[in-house]
């Protein structure tokens, strides 16, 4: 089974571009969540999992390496999971393969290793010119959060989209941290949702 992963950051709507060429994977697998997320951790990437160690798998294909995450050492890890499970990765934007006649292509190996290390450099500048942004707004008078004297009533708060997802990792046990992690909310705003659903349900 040849399958396509692609992944967009939460702050992005499109996957326009994807729709060219969907039929030429048996399966299409598209989510919409941070590359800071684990890989294994995503919805979706989930669902492949489960097929991969099905054996159900041949081929991955991605547009680029960044799309599996943004954290060197989790993209390097995947990448030698899918290996060992003798997946070959075909990585779109640079016409690359890592496997080649059944066995590991060593300069694919290099060069993925390289990329895995700019994809996390990538995601630190992309974080460190938001806070710059940020800084230079405020300095400006800018005023960061909610508008003065603007509300939202609880209910409306877990009627939020990240809300439902974040109770419902609570309720399966997840600690505030992981939650945290997999919804790419702060750990503050977690806890806002367990006392919020606690309060709701008096």
């Amino acid at each position: 089974m040849i399958v396509r992963y692609h992944r967009v950051s939460t702050h992005h709507q499109t996957a326009g571009r994807l729709e060219t060429d969907k039929k030429n994977y048996d399966r299409d697998f598209f989510e919409k969540i941070s590359g800071k997320v684990n890989f294994k951790d995503r919805p979706k990437a989930k669902e492949l999992i489960k097929l991969i160690e099905e054996k159900k798998v041949s081929e991955l294909h991605i547009m680029e390496l960044s799309r599996l995450g943004r954290n060197t050492s989790d993209i390097l890890n995947t990448l030698e999971w899918l290996q060992k499970h003798e997946i070959n990765v075909v990585i779109k934007n640079i016409s690359l393969q890592t496997m080649r006649d059944g066995k590991l292509d060593p300069i694919a190996k290099l060069l993925t290793g390289i990329l895995a290390s700019i994809a996390s450099l990538e995601r630190d500048s992309i974080i460190e010119r938001s806070k710059q942004g940020l800084n230079a707004y405020v300095a400006r008078g800018g005023i960061l959060g909610r508008k003065p004297g603007s509300t939202i009533s609880d209910a409306q708060f877990m009627d939020k989209p990240t809300s439902k997802k974040c109770l419902e990792l609570l309720r399966k046990g997840r600690t505030i941290r992981e939650c945290a992690k997999i919804c790419d909310i702060s750990t503050r705003t977690v806890q806002k949702v367990k006392k919020t659903a606690e309060k709701l349900k008096k």
